[in-house]
């Protein structure tokens, strides 16, 4: 057997082996997937705004079992979704966070609950976090991703409800979808 053969056969050894590793992985692991995806009631459809794609992998990080990434893309989606919510009611979205969440709840942009929820994405370690600081290695990243989530997919909902009629989808509030002309809306699908 030459070196190439036996390169050949040594790395399809290795990808079968780890074939069958992560196979008994994801298996073994599988019910607690399937009830962290269930513990996150998501929104379903958002528009596909530029955070949408990361918000969606919010879920899968957390349904995976990765808490600290779970947490810092959570921290990042809520600020994208606060810097939306501030442009499309011309408001600078430059104010410091709990000025700006005063501002949204003293206009009835969003409800005292949904303030709540965002303060408290805002204050969950997001510096510690952000930065890697000592500080990360006292934090219970498996809870705080959890609430986090549950926090993300209540704005989600407050801000991108949607019914769903036989006309087609119809967005509760639609300034905060991009609607064509044609009255249709570029949505980011998260039935799974």
């Amino acid at each position: 057997m030459n070196d190439e053969t036996k390169q050949i056969a040594e790395r399809d050894l290795k990808r079968s082996q780890l074939l069958n590793d992560f196979k008994s992985i994801y298996e073994d692991t599988l019910p607690e997937r399937v009830d962290r995806y269930l513990e996150i009631a998501h929104q379903d459809i958002i528009p596909n705004h530029y955070f949408a794609a990361a918000s969606t992998q919010c879920i899968d990080l957390y349904k995976d079992g990765y808490f600290i990434s779970a947490v810092m893309v959570t921290q990042a989606v809520h600020e994208g979704i606060m810097k939306l919510i501030a442009e499309r009611n011309g408001i600078r979205a430059k104010l410091e966070h709990s000025v700006l969440v005063r501002q949204l709840v003293r206009q009835n942009v969003i409800s005292n609950e949904c303030a709540a929820a965002s303060n408290r994405i805002w204050t969950s370690f997001r510096n510690d976090v952000h930065h890697m600081n000592p500080k990360v290695t006292e934090i219970s990243f498996d809870a705080l991703s959890k609430r986090n989530l549950l926090d993300l997919a209540f704005i989600e909902k407050e801000i991108f409800a949607v019914d769903v009629t036989s006309a087609g989808l119809v967005p509760k509030q639609p300034k905060y979808w991009d609607v064509a002309e044609n009255g249709t809306v570029s949505v980011f699908l998260r039935l799974i």
